[in-house]
């Protein structure tokens, strides 16, 4: 890692801080970004490629030992806890901010063929839902998440953080071609399991009692509709 010290908020080598709460930059960039500590740890243990980090003091000497495998000339900016307020626009961060590479895209198909067990969301709007998903699918060992053309991108910041860098270790895809995709899951032997709040559904017990163990794929929909 290559450590600089800011000493103005104004710095041009920490252009890409002042725009992280524009997601359409970011994404135009082909950039994500993680804040916190608890996230900005999990995403240095990933596989994702880290462009830079923006830290406060006490996050720079808290992350030391996972700072110390990053590439030699990554950035690591420090700089007064004050100033992040300035720099970024927003005071969510808590002095630590890092910005990684979007990673490629992935197949559906690909990301399902060694998954048992496949988390669908149809016209998930809301980040903040996005993130609960994947961290509850990461709770119950979910191989993958698959989204709909209309469900929120999970590397928003907002989502990102809610799912306390779930989405950074879960596979996911997007369904281009909905629904018509969901029979992709169907030929792969999965068994699909919508989720609704509708009285006439069957419950959740007397549904697992009536499916032998297999491969199921369980779909929500989204916050206002439903599936």
């Amino acid at each position: 890692m290559h450590v600089i010290r800011i000493e103005r908020f104004d710095d041009p080598r920490i252009e890409d801080y002042r725009n992280v709460s524009d997601a359409k930059r970011l994404r135009r960039r082909n950039l994500f970004v993680a804040e916190g500590r608890l996230v900005v740890g999990r995403l240095l243990e990933s596989a994702h490629r880290v462009r830079s980090l923006l830290l406060n003091e006490a996050s720079f000497r808290a992350l030391a030992d996972q700072l110390g495998g990053l590439a030699a000339d990554t950035p690591v900016y420090v700089c007064e806890t004050p100033d992040f307020s300035s720099i970024t626009g927003f005071n969510l961060h808590r002095g630590c901010l890092a910005l990684a590479d979007r990673p490629a895209d992935r197949a559906a198909g690909d990301i399902a063929e060694t998954a048992d067990f496949v988390l669908v969301l149809e016209g998930v709007a809301d980040a903040d839902n996005v993130g609960s998903a994947f961290r509850n699918a990461a709770a119950f060992g979910v191989g993958c998440v698959l989204l709909s053309p209309t469900t929120c991108d999970p590397l928003y910041r907002k989502a990102i953080r809610t799912s306390m860098g779930s989405v950074l270790e879960i596979p996911f895809a997007r369904l281009d071609n909905w629904p018509a995709d969901l029979g992709m899951l169907k030929a792969k032997g999965f068994t699909l399991i919508a989720l609704t709040s509708k009285d006439l559904a069957i419950d959740l017990p007397s549904c697992a009692k009536r499916q032998p163990r297999q491969r199921m794929a369980v779909l929500a929909g989204n916050e206002g509709n439903g599936l």
